[in-house]
């Protein structure tokens, strides 16, 4: 079944009563249930008959403990293509997601963060952040003495991502000279790229020399290598992931903590999330993931809904979103995934 267009009205009707009460109460639907809510009255044996050509379909699918049907993954999928009306967010879920995402003084990160708590709160899942490392500009760099033989190395980009980092120095080295360094590289490198810099350090290694003495020229040095280990050590980005106790809330089995614990072990899979941000470099809008679709949740049976968002250069910079059970309720989902990304956006421009 490829389109929701191939189901006759009747089968349309029962096949979204299915789903609708799947994603309410995780339980099978039963005829006879099905025979009592539907505006148009139909016999059990009817709705049985209908069940039964959907079940053909690969739609639905019958559990051992029941009489009743439950969709599976490609039936969830059909709904959500074809049958799935978006809703609107309230005014205090607008409110919430606003009052989270505005940063006020906080760095990036933590603005993620708590945009990903948030999600977390209000869907009951478990709220996701993907962002790549930035190649973007350097704001300032400064170095900071920490003790005899070592400073430490203050990097802010112009996005708010701040790096520290330990360097050795020469025994004695005074303040003075930590302080020039600073200066020199926030004279000559601000704004400029990761690649620009590793250019600028080529072209610029004779001139370098020249204006400063040895030992600055060394501190420079050290502070220019730092950042860009800084930057090649998370340039695959990173991930943050809150409310992952929501996901117990439902276990009733053994075999529902099972696939819980399977997620968890996913969720820590760093490489198979950075390749989930991949996919949204190329997507537009809202991206829902269904069970098996991503083999990365496809043990655990869960769906994820994730936006990608973008930089005041329309650039898809990262990506938010939520990850639950298959049951989750994708009309309420999705346009709160949706207007976070697009705040954070914003934000970023």
């Amino acid at each position: 079944m490829s389109s929701i267009s191939q189901l006759n009205a009747r089968s349309r009707q029962i096949f979204r009563h299915i789903v609708d009460t799947y994603v309410e109460t995780g339980e099978p639907v039963g005829s006879r249930t099905l025979s009592r809510k539907l505006a148009q009255h139909l016999s059990p044996a009817t709705i049985r008959n209908v069940m039964a050509d959907l079940e053909d379909a690969g739609l639905l699918f019958s559990p051992h403990t029941s009489a009743g049907r439950l969709p599976t993954e490609a039936g969830l999928r059909l709904f959500v293509d074809g049958l799935l009306e978006v809703g609107r967010l309230s005014d205090d879920e607008r409110a919430s997601i606003d009052a989270q995402c505005v940063s006020s003084g906080r760095s990036l990160p933590q603005v993620l963060e708590e945009a990903s708590s948030t999600l977390a709160g209000l869907s009951r899942s478990a709220g996701l952040v993907m962002a790549p490392t930035s190649d973007g500009g350097l704001k300032h760099i400064e170095f900071v003495q920490l003790a005899p033989g070592r400073a430490l190395v203050v990097l802010v980009t112009e996005d708010g991502l701040v790096e520290n980092r330990i360097i050795e120095v020469p025994l004695g080295l005074p303040t003075s000279t930590l302080t020039t360094a600073a200066n020199y590289l926030n004279a000559h490198l601000a704004g400029r790229t990761l690649t620009e810099t590793r250019q600028f350090i080529v072209q610029e290694a004779a001139d370098q020399r020249a204006a400063l003495d040895e030992i600055t020229s060394r501190v420079v040095e050290q502070g220019l290598a730092v950042w860009a280990e800084a930057a090649g050590s998370s340039r695959e980005g990173y991930l943050i992931v809150r409310g992952q106790h929501n996901l117990l809330e439902d276990v009733s089995a053994l075999e529902d903590l099972e696939r819980i614990r399977g997620l968890f072990q996913a969720l820590e899979a760093r490489d198979g999330m950075l390749k989930l941000l991949d996919a949204t470099q190329t997507a537009d809008g809202v991206q829902i993931y269904i069970g098996a679709e991503n083999p990365l949740f496809a043990q655990a049976g869960c769906s994820v809904v994730l936006a990608p968002y973008r930089n005041s250069r329309e650039q898809i910079v990262g990506a938010i979103g939520i990850i639950g059970p298959t049951r989750l309720n994708y009309a309420r989902i999705v346009p709160m995934v949706d207007y976070t990304a697009q705040v954070i956006g914003r934000m970023l421009g």
